[in-house]
């Protein structure tokens, strides 16, 4: 037995570190998730600037084109002064010209010098088929030290006019981006040159750190940025993330490992509890009379377990059923239920065929002495021919359910009667309710609380009346608190209702009283 509980305090010592530990380690990847998902929004709003910034300046140099469109015919002599002023009055440009099968016959930068497209981009020429095309650019002739964009609009026959965007506009403001963030930045229009600002992070490189990267395209132009935040800032992001919340995951640690010990409590002394308490008596049964809206009269009784702990403090069932349960106890305190209702029927007064419901767990049903625990049970209650009905709910006829089946039709047999209860509920598939042989159908108490009045409807209520009828069960309706309610269902043919409208549950002593006193007094 030592060795057992020295077990059990490793196994409960693991647990309040693991509870104090699992919110740390939940802050841990939460801030490092929020820290991922805050650079990539910074990230984004940087990268749809800069797509902003590169749009407009390609919308002032197709406009640029554009314009030179008129003059693609006429000779350099006539215009240069004008392609002049054009490069040097409007901001980006680098220079304009016009050309003629990829030869430059006039441009801002060299008037009426001729020369191929090739080497003015200081690369071959791009094999276009289109009208109109840009590419960026390592370097032009005139410099060769900075990056550009070339923008050239074709005129048939082979007529051309083109517009050069300087590239240290677009670095310019790559790196006021940047400067915050300490961001590498990629640009490029169609598959030109990449303009780079920074060491970026190639597409192919792996990283064992937070580097995070993300690409944006153009909807309107050829454009594609990429942008990389380092390592060092994506720590330095959540690092300002952690600081804010791990004061909460100290907090709900500290709360955790509380609620851990205080539920390691309970369950160390929950099983041991629950047998001093049969021991010591602590246990009633309080029955709620079951009204017959046809007979007028009390009809039977549902016998509910009570628990009252010495200071007088009342444990919900809902409570120490679970527990017992959990600590493997439900078949004891099943037991003990049953012997209880013996001892208070034995100075009980009430007709042939009174209705005695019990409640059974799940557990019991598939242990092996259940039909003999029934049996005995039937045979030490001394009421005049007694209709003890064996109220099980969904769950129970879920699990092994054949060896269930078998078990309930010999009780039945016996002269038992068999009740599904609280139905609707649980999980229960509808064809059990003829796969089982079941004699009531409870309705629960959720839904005769959907009946407002009589004469608004409650659609799954009359199915499941419905239902009942159809497979000729009878029908007990709970928690029915209202005279609209047991109207309701009258008339629609249920037989039997159960609830605070009629009675509440009451210990055997009281029982007795107001069986003199009610027990047939008809409702109103």
């Amino acid at each position: 037995m030592d060795t057992y509980f020295k077990k059990e305090q490793k196994r409960n010592g693991l647990l309040l570190a693991l509870a104090g530990l699992l919110p740390l380690l939940l802050c841990l990847l939460f801030t490092f998730i929020e820290a991922r998902k805050e650079v990539r929004r910074q990230q984004s709003a940087a990268v749809i600037m800069l797509l902003k910034q590169a749009e407009t300046i390609s919308d002032q140099a197709w406009r640029m084109a554009d314009h030179l469109q008129q003059y693609v015919t006429r000779p350099c002599a006539d215009i240069s002064h004008e392609l002049q002023e054009y490069a040097s009055l409007f901001p980006y440009f680098r220079s304009v010209g016009l050309m003629h099968n990829n030869s430059v016959t006039c441009s801002s930068a060299y008037g009426g010098k001729a020369g191929d497209l090739a080497t003015m981009i200081q690369r071959p020429v791009p094999r276009y088929e289109k009208q109109s095309w840009a590419i960026s650019l390592a370097a032009t002739y005139g410099v060769r030290d900075r990056p550009a964009v070339l923008f050239v609009r074709n005129t048939p026959p082979a007529f051309s006019s083109y517009a050069i965007v300087d590239g240290q506009y677009l670095l310019d403001f790559m790196d006021a981006l940047s400067e915050s963030h300490g961001y590498s930045i990629g640009l490029k229009y169609d598959n030109g040159y990449e303009i780079v600002n920074g060491p970026l992070v190639q597409t192919n490189q792996t990283l064992p750190d937070a580097t995070s990267t993300q690409k944006i395209t153009s909807a309107r132009y050829p454009i594609s940025i990429r942008i990389t935040t380092p390592s060092h800032e994506a720590m330095t992001v959540w690092r300002q993330v952690l600081f804010t919340f791990i004061p909460m995951a100290l907090i709900l640690s500290l709360l955790l490992m509380a609620l851990t010990h205080s539920w390691l409590k309970r369950k160390l002394s929950a099983g041991d509890r629950l047998v001093r308490a049969i021991r010591k008596g602590e246990f009633s049964v309080h029955y709620q009379p079951v009204y017959n809206l046809v007979t007028g009269v009390c009809s039977g009784v549902e016998a509910l377990m009570r628990w009252q702990l010495p200071d007088g403090t009342w444990v919900k069932p809902d409570v120490f059923i679970a527990a017992a349960e959990t600590e493997g106890k439900i078949v004891p305190l099943t037991h003990h239920l049953l012997q209880l209702i013996v001892e208070d029927t034995k100075s009980w007064k009430v007709p042939p065929g009174f209705h005695l419901a019990v409640n059974l767990a799940a557990e019991h049903l598939q242990h092996p002495g259940f039909v003999e625990d029934m049996r005995g049970f039937a045979a030490q209650i001394t009421l005049p021919q007694p209709r003890i009905t064996l109220e099980l709910t969904e769950r129970s006829l879920i699990k092994d359910g054949e060896a269930v089946s078998q078990k309930l039709k010999l009780l039945q047999s016996e002269g038992m009667f068999v009740a599904i209860d609280d139905f609707g509920t649980g999980h229960c598939a509808l064809s059990l309710l003829q796969t089982f042989p079941l004699d009531y159908l409870k309705i629960d108490r959720g839904f005769v609380n959907a009946i407002e009045s009589c004469d608004r409807e409650a659609p799954v209520l009359d199915a499941i009346i419905h239902l009942s009828h159809k497979l000729k069960l009878s029908v007990v309706a709970e928690g029915v608190e209202t005279p609209e309610q047991m109207a309701y269902l009258q008339a629609r043919d249920v037989v039997f209702i159960q609830g605070y409208l009629y009675a509440r549950p009451m210990n055997s002593a009281a029982l007795q009283t107001w069986l003199k006193e009610n027990g047939r007094t008809r409702l109103r």
